[in-house]
């Protein structure tokens, strides 16, 4: 018996890596469903599955290391990034998924309940939660869907040198705002997206991968305080909000 690794853990979701397998255990067992559907389908990299019995999958680990995580400078060469930029371009120009993705009015909702919470309960000086809830207005335009990892981190993403090896997690995967997953994956490390489109190529929209920087920050912070994660940790969300400021 392996030494069990706790990779992750909180109310909804915990992750176990026991030698080279992963244990996902989700209290919702679609998002296991779609995991497996995604990765069966998207031409890029993925983990092994080993078996999936609800609620828990069993995937392989990708070989190499994490392009880099939040809140820490990056050591992956600007190769790496271009090559995860070719990917994700991959993933984008490849057919729909046939079930639903978030919808702009919902997108919308969700910001501006999140800024009201962040308001209330003085999480942030107010100016910097209205400066970036108006900086995140721009993503909030109509969008041609693209296939979208849904939650591209950093941390998601697996290369060895200069190649991606693998992309993990993808239980929100679905038809989305390409603009998103490229801001996902530069939160915090802004410094490295002219790398990431490199590789990416035409059709990106700068203004618009800021405006989702400012989104996304607004819109996880709650859930990451309410499930134990810490949004003002150097170089997180908090850091990335009060970045736009002195962009201002």
């Amino acid at each position: 018996m392996k030494d069990v690794e706790v990779v992750v853990a909180h109310r909804q979701r915990a992750t176990l890596r026991v030698g080279d397998v992963f244990l996902k255990v989700d209290g919702d067992p679609a998002h296991a469903a779609i995991e497996v559907r995604a990765m069966a389908m998207v031409p890029v990299p993925t983990p092994a599955v080993l078996w999936h019995e609800p609620p828990v999958l069993a995937i392989a680990a990708v070989p190499g290391k994490a392009l880099g995580v939040l809140g820490e400078p990056s050591a992956a060469s600007p190769a790496a990034w271009a090559a995860t930029g070719a990917a994700i371009r991959r993933l984008h120009d490849a057919p729909l998924p046939s079930w639903p993705g978030e919808k702009l009015e919902d997108v919308a909702a969700e910001l501006d309940s999140e800024c009201a919470w962040l308001l209330a309960n003085g999480v942030l000086p107010p100016e910097v939660i209205t400066r970036n809830r108006e900086i995140a207005e721009a993503a909030l335009r109509p969008w041609r869907p693209a296939f979208i990892h849904g939650d591209f981190q950093i941390t998601h993403v697996f290369v060895d040198g200069d190649e991606v090896t693998g992309v993990i997690d993808w239980s929100e995967a679905a038809p989305g705002d390409p603009m998103s997953d490229l801001a996902t994956l530069t939160l915090g490390h802004e410094e490295r997206l002219d790398d990431l489109l490199a590789g990416y190529g035409p059709g990106a929209d700068r203004d618009v991968i800021r405006a989702w920087w400012s989104l996304r920050s607004l819109v996880a912070s709650r859930w990451l305080i309410e499930h134990g994660f810490d949004p003002d940790a150097p170089g997180c969300e908090f850091d990335v909000l009060r970045s736009r400021m002195r962009d201002s």
